[in-house]
């Protein structure tokens, strides 16, 4: 007679144990590709926001590989859930996650910037399959997203509304005023996540308008606030899940301030002076990609 098989606790630990390693490898290892097709597009044009595709690929990598729900093949699914980009020059990272998402065909990338393509150099949800919006204007993305989540909850949708925004966004009063209208209308099934690596077009972040402290503001309007390092999988994993946990039709909206490195894992480039807009040197592109390689496959073997 058959009879089922109880593991000991040390033995179930040990299996939580694996199940999470290979839940960061997963995620790291996608996060890795986001940032190689990344460099390829670049290569494509010489120049442009590199150094963001490169800072934003573990969040994005997190965000499509491990909490978004959606359909490669049908990218207007109605029970989605929906990512929004706000900051529409971060497109070429987003591009490459939508690409490892299976949304966009890999070969479709060195097709970035050039005429008739439809991976514009900044995100217009008009063109491009997957991308909900048209970014640019910063500072409207969070508004956005809180229209749409409080419209998902309005049809009984059981969908989520994730945005994508930058600290250079956090000079927006719009962007205030939409953190104070989904707490007011209790948007649990809204999750923001926050870009900050401290640097803008007109330079660091904290010499153009400080908004520190990040934390403090956004929990005093009323948001489930985390603040972890925007570049470390396991962290990432943690507060997302812990977001979802918190989700829910009615509810706190929740917010993860991402501290993160323009350029990383990208040595050469995350030490350039002018980082927000990079141009690129021709005899570079391949040492940046060799850098990255290496940095990856360092990590993997430790």
């Amino acid at each position: 007679m058959a009879t089922d098989t109880v593991q000991s606790p040390a033995a179930e630990r040990q299996v939580a144990t694996d199940a999470a390693r290979d839940r960061i490898a997963g995620i790291s290892a996608a996060a890795y590709r986001i940032r190689h097709h990344a460099l390829n597009m670049g290569e494509v044009q010489g120049q442009g926001y590199v150094g963001q595709a490169l800072v934003a690929a573990d969040m994005l990598a997190t965000v499509y590989g491990d909490q978004l729900r959606f359909k490669a093949e049908d990218p207007h699914w109605e029970a989605r859930d929906r990512f929004l980009l706000s900051t529409g020059h971060y497109a070429i990272g987003h591009y490459a996650a939508l690409a490892e998402a299976g949304i966009v065909p890999v070969e479709e990338l060195e097709t970035y910037g050039s005429d008739d393509s439809r991976l514009p150099m900044s995100g217009m949800s008009t063109y491009t399959p997957g991308m909900e919006i048209s970014g640019g204007s910063l500072g409207h993305g969070l508004t956005i997203a809180v229209g749409m989540a409080l419209g998902l909850r309005y049809q009984g949708s059981a969908s989520r509304v994730f945005n994508f925004l930058s600290d250079g966004e956090l000079d927006e009063g719009s962007t205030w005023e939409a953190a104070m209208g989904a707490h007011h209308h209790q948007l649990g099934n809204l999750t923001a996540m926050v870009d900050i690596n401290a640097l803008q077009a007109d330079g660091k972040t904290d010499t153009v308008l400080r908004t520190e402290p990040v934390t403090e503001k956004w929990e005093s309007f009323g948001w489930y606030t985390q603040r972890v390092d925007g570049n470390d999988v396991a962290a990432l994993l943690e507060a997302f899940d812990n977001a979802a946990a918190q989700a829910a039709a009615v509810g706190r909206p929740s917010v993860i301030l991402c501290d993160t490195k323009v350029g990383r894992g990208v040595p050469l480039l995350e030490n350039r002076e002018k980082a927000h807009f990079m141009r690129i040197e021709e005899h570079e592109w391949q040492s940046c990609r060799e850098q990255l390689t290496a940095g990856y496959e360092g990590k993997a073997s430790a």
